[in-house]
């Protein structure tokens, strides 16, 4: 006779840190995590909504960003690569729909959903249980009260609708009108909260914000509020991505790349159209290969024949991206002369680069102990800023020095042709 085989209850197991328990113990409707760097709070919440996602019935759950770019490089890549695999074999028992403008999951009449907050005509008829608003401080107030009406999703006698916000502590809407007219909880954290899971390299650059900078230690290490002060750059203004001009719009197009794997790996793209330079965040990628660096630029690289620069420190991974077809080339890497020559031109970024304006807003000189500012930024979150650098300047510097040879070259023999005139 053959046997039946007998169904098993697997028991799913995953370390968390307290942030995870302080989340799921949470008695409030609006959830406030408030945290330093890599303080674990964006995957801590993640976890919680995956635990509530496979244990409680008839729920609908949504997580997102400002912008759809952001969201899928960050959130919707943790959950697709770090979150889901908990589950093991038992992930085949979600259906994943997956579209251009959204994502969905269900799994026993549960709806989970990642959308950016430009898409709310996509969910406007759908009421919620719980909202995660990730980088609360991309939102303004005005996205955080059309989210909140949505968190009215039926639910059973005891149990609360919750929207939780994770955020660095740099002042904005959060602290300044939120946490002044509801009634939130506060969940604090720093990265020594997930100590035990952070590279020991990355720990050792995070601490050594405590001697190099008090402001980025008090925001990044310490999880506390401050304003920054002594900020590089303002040569900059923040449109819509849909007026970022065109292929056929353009005077050239250009790529930078700064290498990372435990931090992240940074492309930014740069379109010149009239002397203007229009910039969007392409890559921010911790863990990448340089065999999967070469699989993305695929996606996000058109033509092979562009000029990327990258951080000429790294020849070997510059050489294998060559040798797969790409015009790679190692920048140009002079920091103050850089700066400077970036500080001159006029930007323009599309508002879907988040952590290219995040960089931007955040990027600052050093100052000595007698609070003297140096000509020298803090090395901290800088990937963009670099490879922002790297391209700018290694690909106009020359050219601007060669328009002006041609435009002095024209006006002597301008000035030759009138003396000739005259006699």
């Amino acid at each position: 006779m053959r046997r039946k085989k007998r169904s098993e209850n697997k028991v799913i197991q995953w370390e968390a840190t307290r942030i995870f328990f302080e989340n799921l113990n949470a008695k409030k409707s609006v959830v406030i995590n408030i945290g330093g760097a890599r303080s674990s709070k964006t995957y801590s919440i993640l976890q919680l909504f995956l635990y509530k996602f496979i244990t409680e019935k008839d729920k609908r759950f949504l997580i997102c960003r400002k912008s759809l770019p952001s969201l899928k490089r960050s959130v919707l890549l943790d959950w697709e690569k770090k979150i889901l695999p908990i589950l093991g074999n038992n992930r085949e028992f979600i259906d994943i729909n997956k579209q251009n403008l959204f994502y969905e999951y269900k799994l026993k009449n549960n709806l989970l959903m990642f959308a950016s907050i430009d898409e709310t005509e996509k969910f406007k008829s759908t009421e919620f249980n719980y909202i995660f608003m990730e980088e609360a401080n991309e939102f303004d107030y005005d996205d955080y009260k059309i989210l909140k009406l949505r968190l009215s999703a039926p639910h059973g006698e005891n149990e609360i609708n919750q929207i939780f916000l994770a955020m660095n502590p740099i002042s904005c809407w959060v602290n300044e009108i939120l946490m002044n007219v509801e009634d939130c909880e506060i969940i604090k954290s720093t990265y020594k909260d997930a100590i035990k899971f952070l590279p020991e390299d990355y720990v050792r650059e995070l601490e050594k914000l405590q001697y190099i900078d008090e402001e980025y230690w008090k925001i990044y290490g310490l999880g506390e509020f401050t304003t920054l002060s002594n900020i590089i750059y303002t040569n900059y203004e923040i449109i819509p991505e849909t007026l970022f001009p065109k292929d056929d719009e353009v005077d050239d197009i250009f790529y930078g790349l700064d290498f990372g794997y435990n931090n992240p790996t940074a492309l930014i793209e740069i379109r010149m159209k009239d002397g203007v330079l229009y910039e969007r965040e392409l890559l921010y990628q911790t863990n990448l290969t340089n065999s999967e660096l070469i699989d993305l630029l695929k996606q996000l690289i058109v033509k092979k024949t562009s000029p990327i620069y990258a951080d000429p420190s790294e020849p070997a991974r510059i050489e294998e991206i060559y040798k797969a077809g790409y015009n790679i080339i190692g920048a140009e890497k002079s920091v103050k002369d850089g700066i400077d020559f970036v500080k001159r031109q006029k930007i323009k970024i599309a508002n879907t680069s988040s952590n290219l304006i995040k960089e931007k807003k955040n990027y600052k000189w050093k100052v000595d102990k007698n609070n003297n500012v140096l000509d020298e930024p803090v090395k901290f979150n800088d990937h963009l800023m670099d490879a922002e650098r790297y391209a700018i300047y290694t690909h106009l510097k020359d050219r601007v020095s060669f328009e002006k040879s041609k435009f002095e070259i024209y006006f002597n023999r301008i000035t030759e042709y009138d003396e000739v005139f005259r006699l």
